[in-house]
């Protein structure tokens, strides 16, 4: 398609050079598309209607880039002399254009040329428009920058960069270069070497003084894309270049784009997947480099891929079927590697079979080490020893330390039985932490994926106990039913002994019933499963000085000054233990 288009337009103006064909002067022929021209002193004035010819020029991105890169230069339009009696083209009255002389309006350039009025625009361009203006719209959806319009039914425009046509509104509208939009080799191809524009080719456009900054400056790699007119073995190299730069993002935008011009491309899809481990969409890259394998099986490369992705997924049998189908790709190491990861599994499976909660949590530990450090079955492991542990922070720390995936591709991957234990887990890690609405969320889900799974419809009848007794607690503690509510949360304690939003909570209406012994237990045991949690912390230096015990009041509220320097509270509540313990000394 784009050889065909190459020989049907010619040209050389710089917006259409970049943004597809362009005409700013009207033709007789009708348009789907048009440009609004505002009422100012800066638009530009037509002939009258009696005018019989017009001018007219087209021209595409790809004749210029290919001229500049690799491709052939666009052949020019025969242009057939003027005659006598015909009228002299209009002249244009703009504040910054430069006056050609008659000869120069008329002379053709090797890559310009005038095209007969009411010429159709080939089904291509319509085509690379449509393709080039979803790109602009998903952008603008994205990062809610309005600069890219459209413009006419076969090109995009930058708004704000239409030469002397000036912005809606008046005022100081800065007019940027749309040179600024294209790569380096572009620049270089198209200005002069005194660093000005020729004035055949360029038109109405006016060049941005060097030194002038741009206020809002459009993704790189998306002006590279529309500059290439979308070839795919470009984008492609455009994005190995942004990759190697640690660019992933644009790099995997530059990868997509290649892929939906040309989707049974087996590289684009490995390359896309190498983007997408780089940022830690495991999954994603393992589903693509499938993709890949199934375009061309014997694409070693591919294979080699998609055995480090299993790898690291903690999936050591695939990734061993395929290293054995990576030819030179993979060595000995990479075997060896593998099986020494599939003896720390086997030792994780052996330590939770025999409830050996410390040598599980070792095992992980070293599975993780070994090469499994995006595999979420291995981190919920180590999150459920540590709850068997009563360590509930370090259970909360283990899981946001390990991948975080999301739950369509979870499900995708492992299964809905897999990621229905993966959410059990991460609904009793919820419930440890106090995050009661996350935790009935992911129960609810996982037992819709897995209804049969005994383990979830337990953990679900718990976290609705535990989550309405916190519920009701809280409104009897509000209506001041101090009794009531410690009731209401011993009873959600039955169900969950060790949860530490309860236990403090219980605390606080024990506190304001004067038992301030029990309170302080029920602190020091909700400190002991979560020692970060400073709201326990903060009733028990409270119930510490309630009771005199200034020492032990001080120890608390300086770690609480550490974590929260900027508490008033706690600063005042540590200026009277100090003030009180002063008095007491001086006694």
């Amino acid at each position: 398609m784009g050889e065909n288009w190459s020989e049907k337009k010619s040209g050389c103006g710089i917006f259409n050079a970049v943004f597809g064909k362009r005409n700013f002067w009207h033709r007789r022929s009708s348009s789907t598309g048009s440009l609004q021209i505002h009422n100012n002193n800066n638009n530009v004035r037509t002939a009258s209607s009696n005018t019989k010819r017009r001018r007219s020029s087209g021209s595409d991105e790809a004749s210029f880039f290919n001229s500049s890169v690799n491709g052939p230069e666009a052949r020019a339009k025969p242009c057939t002399k003027q005659s006598p009696n015909n009228p002299k083209i209009p002249a244009v009255h703009q504040q910054n254009q430069v006056r050609k002389r008659p000869d120069e309006a008329t002379r053709i350039t090797p890559n310009q040329g005038y095209v007969k009025p009411g010429r159709r625009v080939p089904k291509e361009a319509v085509s690379i428009s449509g393709d080039l203006e979803r790109m602009i719209v998903d952008h603008q959806k994205t990062k809610g920058n309005g600069n890219l319009v459209r413009a006419s039914s076969s090109n995009v425009m930058l708004y704000g960069n239409l030469g002397n046509l000036r912005q809606p509104g008046g005022g100081k509208t800065k007019s940027y270069n749309v040179l600024d939009q294209l790569p380096k080799t572009a620049k270089e191809e198209i200005l002069t070497p005194n660093g000005k524009y020729s004035n055949s080719v360029m038109g109405n456009v006016v060049k941005k003084p060097v030194d002038e900054k741009r206020a809002d400056e459009q993704p790189a790699s998306l002006c590279r894309a529309l500059s290439t007119r979308m070839d795919p073995e470009t984008l492609k190299i455009m994005g190995n270049e942004d990759y190697k730069n640690g660019n992933f993002a644009e790099a995997l935008a530059l990868y997509e784009a290649a892929i939906a011009i040309d989707p049974n491309k087996a590289s684009y899809r490995s390359n896309k997947s190498a983007a997408l481990a780089a940022l830690g969409r495991i999954l994603e890259a393992v589903f693509e480099c499938r993709e890949a394998i199934r375009i061309e099986p014997q694409y070693h490369r591919a294979h080699h891929r998609l055995a480090n992705l299993y790898l690291r997924l903690g999936e050591v049998e695939n990734a061993i079927y395929h290293y054995k189908h990576a030819g030179l790709e993979a060595d000995r190491d990479d075997i060896a590697k593998a099986k020494s990861l599939q003896a720390h599994l086997n030792k994780c499976t052996e330590a939770k079979r025999l409830r050996d909660w410390n040598s599980l949590l070792k095992e992980t530990d070293s599975t993780i080490n070994a090469g499994a450090d995006s595999a979420p079955q291995i981190y919920a492991l180590k999150a459920e020893a540590l709850l068997k542990l009563h360590r509930h922070q370090e259970a909360d720390e283990a899981l946001l330390e390990g991948p975080n995936f999301n739950v369509e591709d979870c499900t995708k991957y492992f299964g809905p039985i897999g990621n229905a234990i993966l959410l059990v887990v991460r609904t009793q890690v919820d419930m440890a932490a106090g995050r009661f609405d996350e935790a009935l969320a992911a129960i609810q889900r996982a037992v819709r994926l897995d209804s049969n799974n005994k383990e979830a419809n337990s953990v679900m009848r718990k976290a609705r106990a535990v989550a309405a007794a916190r519920s009701n607690g809280n409104e009897l503690f509000k209506a001041s039913k101090f009794s009531e509510a410690c009731v209401v949360y011993s009873e959600g304690l039955d169900h969950d002994p060790h949860n530490s939003v309860l236990l403090c909570n219980r605390a606080a209406c024990l506190s304001k019933l004067g038992h301030y012994e029990k309170a302080i237990q029920d602190c020091t045991h909700a400190l002991n499963v979560r020692p970060g949690y400073s709201k326990a912390r903060l009733r028990r230096a409270d119930c510490y000085s309630k009771l005199g015990k200034w020492e032990a009041s001080i120890q608390d509220y300086d770690l609480l000054q550490k974590q929260t320097p900027d508490n008033e509270e706690v600063k005042r509540g540590l200026s009277e233990a100090q003030m009180q313990l002063k008095k007491l000394h001086a006694w």
